[in-house]
């Protein structure tokens, strides 16, 4: 695995004002699926992390609001089973349509 290797992210956040808690979903929405109210799996490259990072610096008040970046591990085959779910899932995108 290169270092610029993608890799899968749980992201949570929480957010107290609609606005930003609706702008910062949509933002995360277009970097990944949403899979849990406030929770997104992101697949990304170190290059987009960084793109993504500054994206919820400048959409969040970091004095009222938390976001919560958690690595899961390369982006590859067997990687779903990282996640077990009890009830109602929402599907993944498949790794293999990851867009850079």
């Amino acid at each position: 695995m290169t270092r610029d290797a993608a890799r899968r992210y749980l992201v949570a956040y929480d957010v107290s004002d609609d606005r930003r808690r609706l702008r910062l979903a949509k933002k995360l929405g277009s970097y990944g699926d949403r899979v849990q109210y406030s929770v997104f799996v992101v697949d990304v490259r170190p290059a987009k992390l960084v793109r993504l990072r500054a994206d919820l610096v400048r959409l969040m008040n970091p004095e009222e609001d938390s976001v919560l970046l958690c690595e899961v591990g390369p982006v590859g085959p067997g990687l779903d089973s990282r996640f077990e779910v009890i009830g109602c899932c929402r599907p993944l995108t498949e790794n293999t349509a990851l867009i850079f």
